[in-house]
């Protein structure tokens, strides 16, 4: 393949790599099916999935005398109360069920949210009614339910607290959590082949106890055989999905968002037979508080040195940096607190890595994005952006590279799409001749429906790998243009082809990288094969940024 084809997203040429093995196969395949382009069926399991419930059986009903009713009215009622069972249907949305059990007359309902908003209804005698309330912001908030009997002279009231299952994004300059080569976060030494190590998150490092999830860069590094790596919450049940994959002498990067667990702490387990080194970086963390909400754009290029967009045109030097402004700039608004990223290198000289940090602050040691010489490679990164918007990229390498920045999302306090992270779950595998058609064609998509009901729903949080590639290229994710019924109809006009990538391969390679995308007017994402031989993809899901 030349050069110039591959060119169509990235523009970057194709390397030899040697090859790696395949992704962590699950048990059991996801639910959804696919095809080729229109003729996909659909993967709505995430975007269904309730979250927490909350109780107050009726026996926690508190009656009181209505003001004149006199003094035993409460204690002699032949009964009233309420049962209260609260339901979390997406990250800011409550559902309320109140069982209401009270004498044949009429019965004022006063639902009160918690946010200052109040709904009144009127029952006959036992009955049961259901509520529906979307909370402006994340965080935790007592409903109440009074159900009053004016003829009875009795007031009844019943409460849950309730806790919205949507978190938002608290961003921090990239630091070091895990590092086995020299005992950061646990014990010095490689994490043994099929060992797991674990990484203590909340109460480290400015983090709070009440931290849900984590944005971690997890690298695997000292290889001397191929394997995967897993990410999950401490003390969980080790998934059946993976989160980046390497081969011997690799060092291999990639973004992870992962809840933490009860104890605080996230699991990294080594799926590989021989033993490796484990690193983790921190940029931000997630808490069922208001902070910052996430809004996913169309991939925009924001710098390319080998065109000098946005900043000087030429490899960048080996131990140099640049910074570019990101807020206000190509559709991204001002006052963002961080930025959604992918970062590619290309056309190195040497080995060496890219540090992505907030503009102005000090290099970190912490590592983006890992290359060795000639290597094309990308990494999703979510980095804080400085005082003026800005974000600054270092070359570790002691050469020359190309250095690409594409944003993809940007997190601020006026976006409304909170994370609901969910069980990780294998939506799509071509390998798994069952469920699948075959492999992703070339210069061929496959469609898959992801949100049946697409409003409210911000992005989709996946972990994107290809695998069995027979020759150099690149995926392309997007929401698809198109309604279902055009998608799925061969007659109909084809959606036109995208020029962002988020990620590259090359020939033997597989290579996995963290995609966070929107999904359009039709809930529809998808799947483009940009090289000129087919490969085989797996995406696993592990999260939902909704606005409602």
């Amino acid at each position: 393949m030349t050069a110039a084809l591959v060119a169509a997203g990235l523009g970057l040429s194709p390397i030899t790599a040697s090859a790696a093995e395949g992704p962590a196969k699950p048990v059991t395949p996801g639910q959804a099916k696919a095809g080729t382009a229109g003729t996909a069926g659909t993967a709505a399991k995430a975007a269904e999935s309730a979250g927490e419930k909350f109780h107050s059986p009726a026996d926690r009903t508190v009656r009181t005398a209505l003001p004149g009713a006199g003094g035993k009215a409460a204690a002699d009622h032949p009964g009233l109360s309420a049962e209260v069972t609260g339901e979390s249907y997406s990250a800011h949305r409550l559902g309320l069920t109140t069982k209401i059990t009270g004498p044949d007359v009429d019965l004022d309902v006063v639902v009160d949210w918690g946010d200052g908003t109040t709904e009144k209804r009127t029952v006959k005698g036992s009955d049961e009614i259901y509520g529906d309330h979307v909370y402006g912001e994340v965080g935790q908030y007592v409903v109440k339910v009074t159900v009053t009997d004016v003829a009875g002279g009795v007031q009844a009231v019943n409460q849950i607290t309730f806790v919205t299952s949507g978190s938002e994004f608290t961003p921090q300059a990239p630091t070091r959590l895990l590092d086995t080569r020299d005992g950061t976060g646990t014990k010095a030494g490689k994490v043994a082949g099929r060992g797991t190590t674990r990484v203590q998150v909340a109460g480290n490092s400015g983090i709070p106890a009440g931290a849900t999830a984590v944005v971690l860069n997890v690298t695997v590094t000292n290889t001397t055989d191929g394997g995967h790596v897993a990410v999950y919450p401490g003390k969980g049940a080790r998934p059946d999905t993976s989160n980046l994959n390497y081969t011997a002498g690799q060092s291999v990067p990639n973004l992870v968002i992962v809840p933490v667990g009860e104890d605080g702490s996230v699991e990294l387990f080594n799926g590989g037979w021989s033993s490796v080194d484990l690193i983790a970086d921190v940029t931000g963390y997630f808490t069922r508080t208001a902070a910052s909400g996430y809004t996913s754009i169309t991939p925009t290029r924001f710098a390319d040195t080998r065109e000098g967009l946005g900043t000087a045109k030429g490899r960048l030097a080996g131990r140099d940096t640049f910074t570019t402004r990101i807020d206000g700039l190509k559709g991204v608004p001002k006052g963002i607190t961080a930025v959604a990223l992918n970062v590619t290198v290309t056309n190195s000289a040497e080995a060496g890595h890219l540090s992505v940090f907030p503009g102005g602050s000090p290099t970190p040691t912490a590592s983006s994005v890992n290359f060795t010489a000639g290597q094309t490679v990308a990494n999703s990164v979510i980095v804080p952006v400085g005082a003026d918007g800005s974000i600054s990229v270092f070359n570790g390498a002691w050469a020359g590279a190309d250095v690409i920045v594409d944003v993809v999302g940007h997190y601020s306090k006026d976006s409304k799409g909170a994370l609901r992270t969910i069980d990780p779950w294998r939506a799509i595998d071509t390998r798994d001749t069952e469920a699948w058609p075959g492999r992703l064609p070339a210069r061929g998509y496959f469609t898959q429906l992801f949100a049946p009901e697409p409003e409210g729903v911000a992005a989709f949080v996946f972990n994107t790998t290809v695998t069995n590639t027979a020759d150099s290229g690149f995926l392309s994710v997007v929401p698809s243009p198109l309604p279902w019924a055009e998608n799925t109809d061969p007659a109909a006009p084809k959606p036109p082809r995208p020029v962002s990538s988020a990620l590259n391969w090359t020939k033997g390679a597989t290579v996995p990288n963290l995609v966070q995308t929107g999904v359009g007017e039709f809930g529809i994402i998808n799947f483009w094969n940009q090289g000129w031989k087919d490969a085989d993809l797996i995406v696993d899901v592990f999260g939902i940024y909704e606005t409602n």
